[in-house]
């Protein structure tokens, strides 16, 4: 059985989980109303550079093709499954080509998929999540990967979609190479296009995806971590609970203990008078 100094400790630590829970489930909440705002203006960004490839129906070139996954998601944990889902996602994918370049958003990506697939991570991309996701940040890791150099055919954006409070879902955007764009059936559609007008075009819409992606991200995480945090201080709840009531039944067992031992005593010397 337990010591009540060891019970009473285990309680106190509880009790202090449950205060830090409580607190980060309020933080989550104001931070996920924010992005939740934030949100819904961005997303006609993301859906404006998705209806033109859907338009001029561009296609992933058959041959050589050389794929770019963006998996978009944060430094930061204590969010349930979120990173998890997006990483299991591009596991899954490299597991059939093993040829597929990958650009980390985010720490917790690189962590996951670094150790099995360590070589195929061309770029990562740390402190984020630390504060809510901007234009400018998008622009600047759009610069990075157009500056790293590889040259890749087509790819995708993997990402969390927001769907409510207690859902989300794992989701991907498409995005092309010039040469790709370039050999649209569709795009004469489109007056006045040369290369410098598609390739300009092309590096804002990637940057319009991904600061639309990393917005839907932000959201789920925040809702997700909210809900965590929710069901730990509910967990904390009860183990409150029990451990109260050990100890408390612990304490009455070393009473009745002490009170037995007192009157056998008290017995064993009136029998001596």
């Amino acid at each position: 059985m337990a010591t009540l100094k060891a019970i009473s400790i285990r309680l106190k630590s509880v009790k202090n989980i449950q205060k830090i829970t409580q607190s980060m489930k309020m933080v989550s909440a104001a931070k996920y109303s924010r992005a939740e705002r934030d949100l819904k203006q961005a997303r006609p960004y993301g859906e404006g550079a998705k209806q033109f490839f859907e338009k001029a129906e561009v296609a992933a070139p058959e041959q050589e093709p050389k794929k770019l996954y963006i998996a978009v998601t944060s430094d930061s944990g204590l969010c349930g499954a979120v990173h998890t889902g997006v990483a299991r996602y591009i596991r899954g994918e490299l597991a059939n080509d093993p040829n597929i370049s990958v650009v980390c958003v985010g720490d917790k990506s690189r962590a996951i998929l670094s150790r099995l697939y360590g070589k195929n991570i061309e770029m990562v991309a740390n402190e984020v999540g630390r504060t809510p996701p901007t234009f400018l940040d998008a622009a600047k890791l759009t610069n990075a990967i157009i500056n790293l150099g590889f040259e890749y055919t087509d790819g995708k954006i993997i990402y969390n979609k927001f769907k409510s409070v207690v859902s989300y879902a794992c989701a991907d955007l498409p995005i092309f190479s010039l040469k790709a764009v370039e050999s649209a059936p569709k795009l004469p559609v489109y007056d006045s296009l040369d290369a410098d007008v598609i390739q300009n075009y092309l590096e804002f819409s990637l940057a319009s995806l991904l600061f639309y992606t990393m917005k839907e991200g932000a959201c789920s995480e925040q809702s997700s971590r909210m809900t965590a945090m929710d069901n730990a201080s509910k967990n904390a709840g009860e183990m409150i609970d029990k451990l109260t009531l050990t100890f408390n039944s612990t304490s009455q067992a070393v009473i009745t203990s002490e009170l037995i031992e007192i009157i056998s005593g008290a017995s064993a010397l009136e029998s001596k008078d």
